[in-house]
């Protein structure tokens, strides 16, 4: 196949994709259609809730970010010797049953998503079919693009990908062009109980939108924090986006966190200026809608930036 085209007498892939950034990226490349499974949590575009499931939780995550962090601690404890053993499984006879040309997973966070472990393994036992796996392990902006050249030349079309790289970078230049005011240090969470900072690609986006990450290194693991850390960082606005939590969620746990004095000590809290956000849908995947998750920040940290997301991507929760 020539690169760069899909000729129309190539067979079509059939795709696996087994986790929700690889599902969005798989569509915004074009290749929507030729997805025949997701994982369980794989929810945009809204469509693919048709696909099968092929992927489910080895734990329960209806509780607090308290209750799931013990939980998480005790199947690792649990297993000492399957180091790569993940919260999630594959469903190895679903996943054989849809055929897969390519499999689409991640080595980024077995916390977030399936294992490569666990997919290879599930991988060895299908019979007939050898699938191309194509793993994603982006930690900044950059390997976030060039995860999307690599879906995108393992899909035989590398010009969708360099398509989709040029459309995101623009408007995060556009965005990084614009004059939103002072600089304010800006503390994002990804987990609150215990609380986290937000690292890989999430500071580059407070930088984009204007602020100043605190406690967060690009590019690097999102880290456990003390709450002597965060009152000697003493950030301007606080951003609670805790991985897989919607707003809903988000807000029951912020009533937990809003009582623990260090929390109210906070400059932040004082002046009001604590947001919840999505991390379900925006921050947590590394896929295209790290644009828009931008743009939540920008919205936060400049009220006269709107770019429509207030009130569904993000809530003030003064």
């Amino acid at each position: 196949m020539t690169k760069g085209i899909r000729e129309a007498d190539q067979p079509r892939p059939r795709i696996a994709s087994l986790l929700p950034s690889a599902t969005e990226i798989v569509a915004a490349l074009g290749f929507e259609a030729e997805l025949v499974g997701r994982s369980h949590e794989c929810d945009f575009p809204a469509s693919v809730e048709r696909l099968p499931v092929l992927t489910r939780s080895r734990i329960l995550l209806e509780g607090s970010s308290a209750e799931i962090d013990r939980q998480v601690r005790e199947q690792a404890a649990s297993n000492p010797a399957a180091d790569a053993l993940g919260i999630y499984e594959v469903l190895a006879a679903k996943l054989e049953s849809v055929r897969p040309t390519h499999v689409v997973t991640q080595t980024q966070c077995e916390v977030c998503a399936v294992s490569l472990h666990d997919v290879e393994a599930a991988l060895a036992q299908m019979a007939g079919v050898e699938p191309r796996l194509i793993s994603l392990g982006a930690a900044n902006l950059d390997g976030v693009w060039g995860d999307f050249c690599d879906v995108a030349e393992g899909l035989g079309d590398m010009d969708a990908g360099s398509r989709l790289v040029h459309r995101c970078r623009a408007r995060l230049d556009e965005l990084r062009a614009r004059k939103l005011g002072p600089r304010q240090r800006v503390l994002q969470m990804e987990w609150l109980d215990p609380p986290m900072s937000a690292g890989h690609w999430t500071p580059e986006l407070i930088e984009i939108a204007g602020g100043e990450p605190a406690l967060g290194t690009a590019g690097e693991n999102s880290v456990r924090l003390s709450w002597e850390e965060i009152l000697a960082a003493d950030p301007d606005v606080i951003v609670l986006a805790p991985c897989g939590f919607g707003l809903e969620k988000t807000r029951e746990e912020f009533e937990r966190l809003s009582r623990r004095p260090e929390w109210r000590a906070l400059r932040a809290v004082v002046d009001r200026k604590m947001f919840l956000a999505d991390g379900h849908q925006y921050f947590n995947r590394p896929g295209p809608r790290l644009v828009e998750s931008a743009e939540i920040l920008a919205e936060i940290l400049n009220p006269r930036t709107d770019f429509g997301h207030q009130g569904r991507g993000w809530v003030s929760a003064a």
